[in-house]
């Protein structure tokens, strides 16, 4: 795997934290891990074997409970390069839970006498509602703003179009494959999504449109070889990657000027709300965005506030002040 080159160790020491890692993620690979997880989790065990190193913690016996303690606390006080604040919830979640899936793997393996991250806590996922959601005006002049005269803005559009119509993931639609979009049936597959569950999504008629008018003029023109099953290709006929979508639609979203920040989850937030409040089931929309609990889901509730307050005002005797410019009109008496 790529990033094995990066973990740090000894290469000569077969029992020293580096090969052992190594081994752990070719174990991961022989078991069917996603790739998106390995990739992921490399990232982390690599931070982990630098710290490790720097601290002459040679072999994973030496990763005693205390150790790992003091790991966690380097991680949960982790600041990003570029401007000095603290990392995410997620890299730290990551970084955790990485370390004692590592242990936890060592452990049952016995390769180790006990396992010393058993009691590691993970950080608690903050509950906060989605930063960015966007109106239905806003979203057809953010999908406007593309310029299809550019030489890839059809696809660019064409990658709108399916995020704001079926709210999959970024990795998830890096990840699409010719064979798992039905334009006649009117669905697309998502093998292989977070937690490793497949999923079928409805796609709308438009995004289809879009998706058709893709295939016929600008894909075959990216495609350089016969065998890339790949659905969305970069300019130079490669699979796109999540980093980069993340920067294209950033610019599209930045271009179209709606005062609101955001690229790939914006679509994935406003689609979720707008049909709520449009009246979907909730239960309907954790199927579609993939969510293993309906807690996860339900944050959206918070957001669909629209619909509710019209109820309200229809329905709730309080909602408005009785003859409120009328009272106004009147004279005061006494």
């Amino acid at each position: 795997m790529y990033f094995f080159k990066n973990i740090a160790g000894d290469r000569s020491d077969t029992t020293g934290m580096a090969m052992t890692i190594i081994r752990f993620f070719e174990w991961m690979s022989g078991k069917g891990y996603a790739e998106d997880t390995i990739k992921s989790w490399g990232g982390c065990l690599i931070n982990f074997s630098r710290w490790c190193a720097e601290r002459s913690i040679n072999r994973p016996q030496d990763a005693t409970q205390a150790v790992l303690e003091r790991y966690q606390q380097y991680v949960n006080g982790s600041k990003r390069i570029k401007d000095g604040q603290p990392v995410s919830y997620g890299l730290k979640h990551n970084r955790l839970a990485a370390v004692r899936g590592f242990f936890r793997w060592l452990a049952k393996s016995r390769q180790i006498v006990y396992n010393p991250a058993a009691d590691l806590e993970l950080p608690r996922k903050p509950s906060h509602l989605p930063r960015q959601v966007l109106s239905i005006a806003e979203v057809e002049r953010v999908l406007n703003a593309v310029d299809l005269k550019d030489f890839i803005g059809l696809r660019d559009r064409a990658i709108m179009e399916v995020l704001y119509s079926t709210g999959i993931r970024r990795a998830e639609l890096c990840r699409l494959q010719i064979h798992e979009i039905d334009i006649n049936k009117g669905w697309l597959r998502v093998q292989q999504g977070k937690y490793s569950k497949d999923r079928v999504v409805p796609i709308g008629e438009r995004a289809l449109l879009w998706l058709e008018k893709y295939l016929a003029e600008l894909r075959p023109l990216l495609v350089w070889r016969d065998n890339n099953e790949y659905f969305f290709l970069t300019k130079e006929g490669k699979p796109l990657q999540p980093r980069h979508l993340t920067r294209v639609l950033h610019e599209h979203v930045k271009k179209a000027a709606v005062g609101k920040g955001g690229s790939c989850h914006i679509f994935r937030h406003t689609m979720a709300t707008l049909m709520l409040e449009g009246g979907a089931d909730i239960r309907f929309i954790q199927e579609m965005l993939g969510h293993a609990s309906l807690d996860t889901t339900k944050i959206y509730t918070k957001v669909a506030i629209g619909k509710l307050k019209k109820v309200h005002e229809k329905t709730h005797p309080g909602a408005f002040l009785p003859d409120a410019q009328e009272a106004k009109s009147e004279p005061v008496k006494g």
